[in-house]
């Protein structure tokens, strides 16, 4: 079990990566294309080489057309994306001024509870994107300006969620287990912060 959660976390992780790799490409050219296209219809450029300046603007070039609603689809994906892998190995920022002082044990239990808390939160948002995703698709609801139906969004972020769901439940169980019997089903990292 260990192994395919491990595996499905870190496949999620890297399909995460390259959505936000692509999204950070699509911004450069679309912030590059802006600049072009402004620079284009600056005065100086005009006063200075007017024909190039008109082939600049004449070649089309600027912002890609729906960038920001691109990134904003594929960062909500991606943030569901990078829960699993952050669960697993406890990445999620903690701090622990008052709990340095408590017995290993106290702090397992802690650790345990917040865990539980974190995955009823999860499995709450998972729910509720779920039925958000039934809205959107229900009423057929588009975006603005690429006219790409938003339950796409929604669905591609509920399957991250779910896996997240997933991962949560089977690091709560192993965080509760570690801080019951000391013994550990999570991957090293995940069984350190335990």
């Amino acid at each position: 079990m260990k192994t395919a959660i491990e595996r499905l976390a870190r496949g999620m992780a890297v399909l995460g990566g390259v959505v936000m790799v692509a999204l950070v490409l699509l911004t450069c050219v679309s912030v590059l294309g802006r600049g072009l296209n402004s620079m284009g219809h600056s005065g100086w450029l005009t006063s200075m080489a007017q024909g190039f300046a008109d082939w600049l603007i004449a070649s089309g070039v600027g912002p890609v057309t729906g960038d920001f609603e691109l990134v904003e689809a594929g960062i909500a994906f991606s943030i569901f994306a990078f829960l699993p892998i952050c669960q697993l190995y406890a990445g999620h920022a903690t701090v622990d001024v008052f709990t340095s002082r408590m017995s290993d044990k106290a702090n397992a239990w802690l650790i345990a509870f917040w865990d539980v808390v974190l995955t009823l939160v999860i499995w709450l948002i998972t729910w509720r994107l779920f039925a958000g995703l039934l809205d959107k698709l229900g009423n057929g609801e588009t975006s603005f300006l690429l006219q790409f139906p938003v339950w796409w969004a929604y669905a591609a972020s509920f399957m991250a969620a779910l896996v997240a769901s997933v991962t949560a439940l089977y690091c709560s169980v192993g965080r509760v287990t570690y801080a019951a019997t000391g013994r550990s089903i999570l991957p090293a990292s995940g069984a350190d912060a335990a």
